[in-house]
């Protein structure tokens, strides 16, 4: 081989070899091109040194609340949460699972579940559900879930009981849905 068909061969495997490492680099980044960040998030709801993400999830469903006694106060009544009913899609809007309840239950397509204890919250806006951080139980099944030790509640929109439904001791006992949506962030130990 001449120096020159070296040299074109070598600027070949050159190119070859970066176009891979781009493609493996769009595929293996996340939507928007960066990997979560917890650094923006109250510190109440952030997880604890020595857990990665495991799983990134959008949540778009609804939220019940039933017009029901306000505890320890007779004759007054308020909204209370009831439950969620909502899809957990991938960041590309794939179908990936279910956040229901109650309890609260976040079940992935395989089968796999978790339930959880509630640790934290904190404000996220007006006519938003707070930011949650809560702890897993152990997965019921194996999957997708197994091993999942922490979800964060973030990036919310909607939610809240309904501020132009009236609830009182004449509509007590009514149940209504508020649409909702939120990430739902799956940590694992490292």
């Amino acid at each position: 081989m001449t120096a020159s068909t070296l040299r074109i061969a070598a600027a070949g495997a050159a190119a070859t070899a970066l176009l891979g490492l781009v493609g493996c680099g769009s595929m293996s980044a996340p939507m928007g091109g960066m990997p979560f960040s917890q650094a923006s998030l109250p510190a109440t709801i952030q997880v604890p040194a020595g857990h990665k993400v495991a799983w990134e999830t959008v949540g778009k469903g609804d939220i019940s609340y039933e017009c029901r006694d306000k505890a320890n106060m007779p004759g007054q009544t308020e909204w209370v949460f009831v439950g969620p009913n909502a899809t957990l899609s991938d960041r590309g809007g794939k179908p990936v699972g279910r956040y229901y309840g109650p309890p609260a239950t976040w079940e992935a397509a395989d089968g796999s579940k978790v339930t959880a204890t509630q640790l934290a919250v904190a404000p996220a806006g007006e006519g938003n559900l707070p930011y949650q951080l809560v702890k897993a139980n152990p997965a019921m099944g194996s999957g997708a879930m197994t091993g999942v030790a922490y979800i964060q509640r973030v990036a919310l929109k909607g939610g809240v009981a309904p501020a132009g439904m009236p609830c009182s001791m004449a509509t007590k006992g009514q149940k209504t849905t508020v649409p909702y949506q939120a990430d739902y962030i799956f940590w694992k130990a490292m």
